[in-house]
């Protein structure tokens, strides 16, 4: 199975101004692109390849021997879903199934956003802020780098990226203006939905 990049669900000026399609272009077209290429050539002749991403991803967790496969493909994977987290006209507060877990979780929707910015904000370096389902409750984790929640025994239902090329290009080193943003008026809230449902 050879990797290919996944088209964008919506167009590379659609999440504008909140994020540019200058970003798009770097981020998805030229980082995404990169850490697919990688994955590629790094399983290309060994037991991982014709895998699945999640197989190889959580085949390569906790392995520093494979430390190269697991950053990438989880990187892949990471990115693939954080586009899908996203839609023109999103954010705000949710309905459904995921707008009752986050209220037994946190006690309403101004708390989660409250601890999901913190989570994206005090994630040191690199990494990723996500809204997951751990042992049947609503959960906000952080990962660094390429670390992603199906290494840890959780399903991620939503994520941030804080890596500095997932803003820096819109809002320079204003990190926390970047994720009231990303709350305020881009997240997907039915996609977040359809994940809590698989």
């Amino acid at each position: 199975m050879i990797f290919v990049l996944p088209d964008l669900p919506y167009s590379k000026d659609a999440l504008s101004p909140c994020i540019s399609a200058k970003t798009l272009d770097f981020h998805h077209g030229k980082h995404h692109q990169l850490y697919i290429d990688n994955t590629n050539k790094l399983i290309a002749g060994t037991d991982l390849e014709g895998q699945t991403l999640r197989e190889i991803v959580m085949a390569t967790a906790n392995d520093p021997a494979k430390a190269g496969i697991f950053n990438n493909a989880a990187q892949v994977w990471n990115h693939s879903f954080y586009w899908r987290c996203m839609k023109a006209g999103g954010g705000g507060a949710p309905t459904g199934a995921v707008a009752e877990g986050i209220n037994k979780a946190f006690g309403n929707y101004e708390n989660f956003a409250k601890a999901f910015k913190e989570a994206g904000m005090t994630q040191f370096g690199s990494g990723w802020a996500w809204l997951v389902e751990k042992n049947g409750k609503l959960e906000i984790m952080k990962t660094g780098n390429a670390d992603t929640p199906m290494a840890h025994g959780a399903k991620a239902l939503l994520t941030a990226d804080v890596w500095e090329h997932a803003y820096y290009l819109d809002y320079q080193n204003r990190r926390a203006d970047y994720l009231q943003d990303f709350l305020g008026k881009l997240i997907n809230w039915e996609f977040v939905n359809q994940q809590l449902a698989k």
